[in-house]
């Protein structure tokens, strides 16, 4: 496949209308963390999907794809040693409302917890700060919530991220990649 610009947002059809996203490959090898863009446009299943993640490193120990779709819905994908795809979205209602959506979710049932789980927790209360009720989450995420457990980051935050009022897929990529130690590669990637 010939390389195309990288830092654009893609957009493909679907018969809703056009759908705008991007899709970041984080692959680590020994040497570190590097990142690049990856076009979906034209993949038939998710498998085509996962060969694309593979071709970034076949060597890579961890593979992992971001996408970010109408600032609305966050999809990852995970390859370890190129083999075991896991997935996680943000909101069912991706699988349910676009073409991209499912082709990366359409196969996935359920989280790995609860979301009622990760919001009804309380946190530790102080005397000046009474205890706040939990918000109900807009969003219901699916998949495979421990994907990111073994790099630093529990479900539990990866869930309480996606639910946050006010962030953005891009935001909650932006914090995981961080905490993974690659929020660099993923910056120069969007500014490409």
């Amino acid at each position: 496949m010939p390389p195309r610009a990288r830092g654009l947002t893609l957009q493909t059809w679907h018969p809703g209308g056009t759908v705008s996203y991007f899709a970041a490959a984080l692959v680590r090898a020994p040497g570190g963390w590097a990142a690049a863009e990856i076009d979906l446009n034209g993949a038939a299943d998710v498998d085509e999907v996962a060969d694309r993640l593979r071709d970034v490193d076949p060597d890579a120990d961890v593979s992992l794809l971001f996408v970010e779709s109408d600032d609305a819905y966050l999809a990852i994908l995970r390859l370890d040693d190129g083999e075991d795809l896991r997935f996680f979205g943000s909101d069912s209602t991706f699988a349910e409302e676009s073409r991209l959506g499912a082709l990366l979710l359409g196969e996935v049932e359920e989280p790995a917890l609860e979301i009622d789980e990760v919001t009804s927790e309380p946190a530790e209360a102080t005397e000046e700060e009474p205890e706040q009720p939990a918000a109900e989450p807009d969003a219901d995420p699916v998949g495979d919530a421990d994907l990111l457990a073994d790099l630093g980051i529990p479900a539990r935050q990866l869930l309480e991220l996606c639910t946050s009022e006010g962030m953005l897929p891009s935001d909650v990529t932006a914090e995981v990649c961080l905490m993974l130690g690659c929020g660099d590669e993923i910056e120069e990637l969007r500014e490409v």
